[in-house]
């Protein structure tokens, strides 16, 4: 059974509200009031277009993933620098279908975002029975599907899925 509904709220409500503390200048009551009815007002959208049961991240295990994104960052950013410096290297860009465990929705988008921001891959749609992710790589000959197969296990344990939602 998972977290009641307004104690996930509570908790956008009050993360809203320290986002708004941390911009403000002064702590003038005016300022206050007009942050925590902005928190009010963002935790009730945030309610309507990401549903508690829509999937959620286990941040304390995302968090634990943030060496290895580095890592692996870097390399493909070395990796694209040299294959953008270097003529002799090879550059075979194309579509590669990734299959994904997730469910169309939160989990699923969540990941496909996360490893977007890898160098030399952008996710770019999927497929129509929505098994698969495709992917705009650099590279045809590299392993993309195992290695996006790899980094989906690993976030497996900080992503939470949830209902699927369109």
């Amino acid at each position: 059974m998972g977290v009641p509904r307004a104690s996930i709220a509570w908790q956008r409500g009050v993360a809203y509200f320290g986002f708004w503390l941390l911009l403000l200048p002064s702590f003038s009551l005016a300022d206050l009031t007009f942050g925590l009815l902005l928190a009010g007002a963002a935790t009730w959208v945030s309610m309507r277009l990401l549903p508690v049961d829509a999937g959620s991240l286990r941040v304390s295990k995302l968090l634990q993933l943030v060496p290895h994104f580095i890592y692996e960052s870097l390399l493909a950013g070395f990796d694209v620098a040299r294959r953008a410096l270097d003529p002799k290297l090879p550059l075979n860009p194309g579509l590669v279908n990734c299959p994904v465990g997730f469910p169309p929705g939160f989990a699923r988008n969540t990941f496909a975002t996360i490893m977007s921001l890898l160098p030399g891959s952008v996710s770019v749609g999927e497929d129509a029975d929505d098994r698969v992710l495709v992917y705009h790589c650099l590279d045809l000959a590299q392993p993309l599907v195992e290695q996006l197969y790899a980094e989906e296990r690993l976030f497996a344990k900080a992503l939470v899925v949830g209902k699927a939602y369109v």
